[in-house]
C-alpha cells in the first residue's frame, strides 16, 4: 500500500543513524532504483510511526518522493521494540573474495557497500625477510581492536577455504 509521505512519522526513538556520505548514497540508490522500495516498504505501526526504514524515509523525502510504500503492522510495544533492533542487525558477513573477483568495486561502492581498504600484498622480500628459513609473515594493520576481532573470522574462513588445514596465527603488537 502507498501512502502520502507526509502521513508517516519518523521514529523519535530510532537507534540508528546515517552519516552524510552514506545518506547521499542511499538517496542516489533510491533515485536510480525506486522499484526497490516496493519490495522493501517502510514498516509502520498503526499510528504510522516508522518501525523499519527510518533512513529510507529520510532519503525518500530528500529525493522528493510524495508517496511511499508501507507495510502496517499491529504489534504490541514489546514486539515493536524487538523488530526495530532485529530489522537493523546485520546477521551475515560479506564474502570479500567473491566481491573482489565477481563484482565491479566502483559499482558496489556506488550502491552503498563500503569495501575495506585492504593493503597491497607485500613483496616476497618483505613477506619472507632476509632469513629465507623463517616462516612467511604478513603484517596487516587494523585501526581498532574491534576491526581486528571482526577480521579474524573472515581471515580464518578465507584461509581454510583456500588452504584446507593450514595453520595461521593472529597476534597484536609489533612484529
Amino acid at each position: 500500500m502507498k501512502v502520502a509521505i507526509s502521513s508517516i512519522i519518523p521514529n523519535p526513538n530510532n537507534p540508528r543513524v546515517i552519516k552524510d556520505d552514506k545518506f547521499k548514497k542511499l538517496v542516489n540508490s533510491l533515485k536510480s532504483f525506486p522499484e526497490m522500495a516496493n519490495v522493501r516498504p517502510i514498516v509502520v505501526n498503526k499510528n504510522m510511526v516508522v518501525l523499519g526504514g527510518n533512513m529510507r524515509l529520510k532519503a525518500m523525502k530528500e529525493a522528493g518522493w510524495k508517496e511511499v510504500p508501507v507495510e502496517v503492522v499491529d504489534w504490541d510495544e514489546e514486539k515493536q521494540k524487538e523488530f526495530i533492533i532485529k530489522d537493523n542487525v546485520g546477521f551475515g558477513e560479506w564474502d570479500w573474495e567473491m566481491i573482489a573477483n565477481e563484482w565491479d568495486a566502483e559499482q558496489v561502492t556506488d550502491w552503498g557497500l563500503d569495501i575495506p581498504n585492504f593493503m597491497e600484498l607485500p613483496s616476497e622480500d618483505e613477506l619472507i625477510g632476509e632469513d629465507k628459513n623463517k616462516p612467511p609473515v604478513m603484517k596487516i594493520t587494523f585501526e581498532s581492536p574491534e576491526q581486528l576481532q571482526a577480521a579474524e573470522n573472515d581471515i580464518a574462513e578465507l584461509i581454510d577455504r583456500k588452504y584446507k588445514g593450514a595453520f595461521y596465527s593472529v597476534s597484536a603488537g609489533e612484529i
